[in-house]
């Protein structure tokens, strides 16, 4: 693009030299100004109005066959230069889309953004952060130049259509995260989602509180409310000042999970994977206490349908694909799966002597 711009610049400063020498060349034979300059005008374009004067001179003639190869090929040169540089960028926009739908198709178990706005801005980034691929999905041509320009993976298109979706590898991916400013596309582009991949985790952004329900309806796992989470956000200000300032110290730099490794504690995620030692188990049998060097409390739930069951009861029963949200010492919790598997043997055998 760089060559092809120096080219078209090249050629506008010889046109324009060819225009003065040329002009400056006619005076010097005896003509005026504009007599001059009208004559390298029709000479340089060809219109072919006859010369102003008679060009009866073998000196005045030679010249004028200079001027005319002259403002020609610096004519050429340039336009040549302008239609390169449409060409290239033509070129290579064609080849930056495919590249990146090459990329886009080795993606698995990635998430799709759709829309770039304010919070896609800021989910890319979190994500970016965490390592997490993904795509985003936009039908606004800045934003996805924007994009573009930060090294996302980027597709213009509208989120609403099975086509965008495909393309984004809606089959593969493992989120979806619609959080557009529009209730009604949100709604939208859930069910068509839901529709293309049943098992696929959608997080929707919702702007009015009605609006949940239809994207529950619609197939999200997760409705997010901005307005909502904004109002709750000032009132713990206003109520527990003093809670936030601890979660917010280091300029909000902390996470929960930070504050509590300075505890030497941790909150993490058990995943109940089909055929693990934990099928069928219950809750009780997670909270392990009595011992000085490791104890387990079971915070929340969550089934594979989604369902969250906060604080939950000893007798509760957990299925294949259920997550559970456990709190204990670092370092014990990924010991917690073995240490019941143990224990589950132990009473087997025991039954059975």
């Amino acid at each position: 693009m760089h060559e092809s711009f120096r080219r078209v610049l090249t050629g506008a400063v010889l046109f324009l030299i060819t225009i003065v020498v040329a002009t400056a060349g006619y005076m010097v034979a005896g003509w005026s100004f504009l007599d001059a300059i009208y004559q390298v005008v029709i000479t340089v374009f060809g219109v072919g109005f006859g010369e102003v004067k008679p060009i009866s001179t073998p000196t005045l003639r030679i010249f004028t066959m200079l001027v005319i190869i002259g403002g020609t090929s610096s004519a050429v040169y340039a336009v040549g230069g302008i239609v390169q540089m449409i060409t290239e960028g033509e070129i290579n926009r064609a080849l930056g889309v495919r590249r990146m739908l090459k990329m886009i198709e080795t993606l698995e178990n990635h998430a799709i953004i759709c829309g770039f706005g304010r919070m896609g801005q800021i989910l890319a980034r979190e994500l970016t952060a965490k390592n997490q691929p993904f795509v985003i999905l936009d039908n606004d041509s800045t934003r996805v130049v924007e994009a573009q320009e930060m090294g996302y993976l980027v597709l213009s298109g509208n989120a609403t259509d099975e086509d965008v979706l495909e393309l984004a590898g809606i089959r593969r991916a493992k989120h979806l995260a619609t959080v557009l400013p529009d209730d009604a596309a949100n709604v939208f582009i859930t069910l068509t989602a839901r529709g293309m991949n049943p098992t696929l985790s959608i997080l929707a952004r919702g702007e009015y509180p009605s609006t949940e329900r239809k994207l529950r309806l619609a197939g999200a796992n997760h409705v997010v409310l901005p307005a909502t989470i904004c109002a709750m956000r000032m009132s713990q200000m206003i109520t527990h000042p003093a809670s936030l300032d601890l979660l917010n110290r280091n300029d909000g730099s902390s996470t929960l999970n930070e504050l509590l490794g300075n505890l030497d504690v941790q909150l993490d995620e058990l995943k109940v994977a089909p055929g693990s030692a934990l099928v069928g188990s219950f809750v009780k049998d997670l909270e392990v206490r009595g011992h000085a060097s490791r104890a387990y409390l079971i915070v929340a739930l969550r089934r594979q349908d989604g369902t969250l069951i906060m604080n939950p009861g000893a007798t509760i029963a957990l299925h294949e694909n259920d997550t559970v949200i456990v709190m204990g010492h670092k370092g014990d919790i990924p010991k917690l799966a073995e240490e019941l598997s143990i224990k589950r043997q132990i009473r087997y055998r025991g039954a059975k002597l």
